[in-house]
């Protein structure tokens, strides 16, 4: 049978259920999340009607899952040929936003085109996933070696998450780890990898130096004043870096067990940004710890099938890779955010997929989701190239 034609029929094979039905019911639940934590925002910069942010939400909401529905019947194998260009394009989209970008939050992230705005760094997460896949997959034979495997890697990994750090350094973090999980599972050298590693520590040791904000976050996390350029006052005022910190511990506190019920939260007339960056405290002080460990349980479906189910029995060594980075980098996202808002993890700003307030991010979570879908629908039919 034709390869054209196998690729068709695949394509209208079931997608995996598990995961698209977690995929909805967290939607859902950033719905309902995001639609009280923005009650305060709305009373301070949207004249009292929460409904205007609530729209936008789920007009990007609609795209996230647009995208995923869409990506999920097209062949990532096809997807795959596009790769490299779209890595070159989103690094070019990260060098403009060194300079044509906008600050938000104190730092320059953002990209207007058009008057539309969007976040150049995360079309690059999704892009270099892909082309790191591409790359080895294509590289299996001689993997171990520097010149003809790692350099290749090396070179767009560390560009791309270079790029990417300069304005955000826990973005930058989760991709490395993400892609550096891709490249142990595709039998990269341990020692290659190692290097990469110790670089990029180093990399990021020279951007917390650099950036006062940065490292006041650290020394508040830690407790403790280990930059000589940081404000002591500052990083250990009640209202100073460990603010953030502080009121979403007091969120998990006033939720205890079962919560205070759904738009009763007062932490969110507190907390910056509560339907971003901290939505999963939200969560925690409304729906209490067993709401939020329902959450998380949540992302945990994905994360289970998306290994033991759709990566481990991937028709291809291409699947198997985008299907390790598509989840890890859900997963990661979705775990550090709720680590941040425990306390167990410094102050990030990542948000929590599918759940938090946000646009590109929507987005490109629902095309790693859309992705993931399609490569469950060649598992269990041999290969198809």
């Amino acid at each position: 049978m034709p390869t054209a034609t196998i690729n068709k029929k695949y394509s209208f094979l079931p997608a995996d259920k598990p995961i698209a039905i977690a995929v909805l019911v967290l939607a859902v639940a950033g719905i309902v999340a995001v639609y009280s934590a923005v009650a305060f925002l709305a009373e301070t910069k949207g004249g009292g009607a929460p409904e205007r942010y609530l729209l936008k939400h789920l007009l990007r909401l609609g795209l996230g899952l647009g995208a995923a529905l869409a990506f999920s019947f097209l062949d990532y194998r096809k997807l795959a040929r596009f790769s490299q260009l779209a890595l070159v394009v989103s690094i070019a989209l990260l060098v403009l936003v060194q300079v044509l970008g906008s600050a938000q939050g104190g730092a320059v992230r953002w990209l207007s085109i058009g008057g539309f705005g969007f976040q150049p760094s995360d079309i690059a997460k999704v892009a270099l996933v892909l082309y790191v896949g591409v790359l080895l997959a294509k590289k299996q034979a001689y993997i171990k070696s520097f010149g003809r495997a790692f350099a290749p890697l090396f070179f767009w990994i560390l560009l791309t998450v270079g790029l990417i750090g300069i304005e955000d350094l826990s973005t930058a973090a989760l991709v490395l780890l993400t892609v550096g999980l891709m490249c142990f599972i595709g039998r990269v050298s341990v020692a290659h990898l190692s290097g990469l590693v110790v670089l990029c520590l180093i990399a990021g040791s020279v951007l917390l130096a650099l950036s006062p904000n940065r490292a006041a976050r650290v020394e508040a996390y830690l407790g403790t004043k280990i930059f000589p350029h940081t404000d002591s006052t500052q990083v250990f005022s009640a209202q100073g870096e460990g603010y953030q910190a502080e009121q979403a511990r007091i969120a998990f506190a006033i939720g205890g067990l079962s919560g205070v019920g759904p738009g009763k939260s007062t932490q969110r007339d507190f907390l910056p940004a509560p339907y971003n960056d901290f939505i999963f405290a939200i969560v925690a002080e409304e729906y209490g710890i067993l709401g939020a460990l329902l959450l998380l349980g949540l992302f945990m479906v994905i994360l289970f099938r998306g290994f033991l189910r759709i990566a481990r029995h991937a028709p291809d060594p291409l699947g198997l890779f985008l299907g390790v980075g598509c989840t890890t980098m859900i997963a990661l996202y979705a775990f550090i955010h709720a680590g941040v808002a425990c306390g167990l993890l410094p102050v990030t700003g990542l948000p929590m997929p599918l759940v938090s307030y946000g646009g590109t991010s929507i987005v490109a979570t629902g095309v790693l989701v859309g992705i993931l879908l399609n490569i469950s629908r060649t598992v269990g039919h041999g290969k198809t190239t």
